[in-house]
């Protein structure tokens, strides 16, 4: 049963105080018989490691992340993209579960910043997402297609003749990945990435949102529920009133101060923060089709200081920081 709220941001608010939150209390309950729960992910091994090496405290805390359902990142050749999407998401369905993909490997990805890379052009991303879609087809799929790549339309690095055929790679995906039954959320950004919504709300239109099933926010991001469910509300006003999905994964304490911290900057693996609300379709805010963990809590966000991973690679300290700093 959904939540009963009188406001939007009380039901958001609610949500992130203990004995009050159906978010943070109840169980998920995603579409599909739920959202898949890998068992082979570094954060598993993880635990199966420290409760070996006696660690059981610590293992216990990464538990918290091995339980919870997040998705498999597609960022393999064009050559790999269809093996390994199709070998991830049988076992999901063999697990009566729904597979949640981010699709990431957009020509120019991160402006070629920690987590740069990507297709090398638009023929080679095309055929990508071919065969991402024949991967998946005939299974209940949910991608999240290209984080930040509609931000960065928006933020200098990709513009003129590349952010127009930028466009149409993205509405062509679109297009792509609903022919074959996936549910798609074009990503948005953060609320302190793009803050013009209309600007944001433009780019997002031109990239083809109108025919996804919405978009997405805060992936690997920091800010509040509030701040996104907020955020996302005037811009899904904007395009006609279209769902969105946040990213929760990192953000229960919140976005740290900007500017560098110990020489890195804010958003790359910045200490402090914690887990948020865990993942789950019934969320009782308006417009908000789901909290999700996108962002795989524990794995880095790039070797942004000495000694830290590169990134997307797991980082067990990190990880320990987030799960002791949890949502309750």
């Amino acid at each position: 049963m959904r939540p009963t709220r009188t406001s939007l941001l009380a039901a958001v608010s609610a949500a992130l105080v203990v004995g009050t939150s159906v978010l943070a209390c109840a169980a998920p309950e995603p579409p599909a018989g739920g959202l898949y729960v890998d068992p082979h992910t570094a954060a598993a091994a993880q635990v199966a490691r420290w409760e070996d090496e006696g660690r059981a405290e610590d293992a216990e805390l990464i538990r918290e992340i091995a339980e919870q359902p997040v998705p498999l990142w597609v960022t393999g050749d064009v050559e790999q993209v269809a093996a390994q999407t199709t070998e991830y998401v049988r076992r999901a369905s063999a697990a009566g579960s729904r597979s949640l993909l981010v699709a990431y490997n957009i020509p120019n990805r991160d402006c070629g910043s920690f987590s740069g890379g990507g297709a090398p052009d638009a023929e080679y991303y095309r055929a990508w997402i071919g065969g991402l879609a024949a991967g998946i087809e005939g299974h209940d799929v949910t991608v999240i297609l290209e984080p930040d790549a509609v931000p960065h339309e928006l933020s200098g690095c990709v513009d003129g003749a590349l952010r127009d055929e930028r466009y149409a790679l993205l509405g062509d995906a679109i297009d792509s990945l609903k022919e074959v039954g996936a549910t798609v959320y074009l990503d948005a950004g953060n609320p302190g990435f793009i803050s013009d919504v209309d600007a944001l709300a433009d780019a997002l239109d031109r990239s083809g949102v109108r025919r996804a099933d919405g978009f997405s926010l805060n992936v690997a991001n920091f800010h509040t529920t509030e701040e996104n469910v907020e955020f996302g509300s005037a811009l899904s006003a904007r395009l006609d009133g279209a769902p969105f999905v946040v990213d929760t994964s990192r953000n229960g304490a919140g976005a740290p101060p900007e500017g560098d911290i110990d020489g890195a900057p804010s958003w790359c693996n910045p200490p402090g923060r914690g887990l948020g609300a865990p993942p789950t379709t019934d969320t009782g805010i308006p417009s908000v089709d789901a909290l999700l963990w996108v962002k795989r809590p524990g794995e880095s966000d790039g070797a942004c200081r000495p000694g830290e991973p590169e990134a997307g690679q797991w980082f067990p300290e990190y990880g320990l920081g987030l799960a002791e700093r949890s949502v309750p």
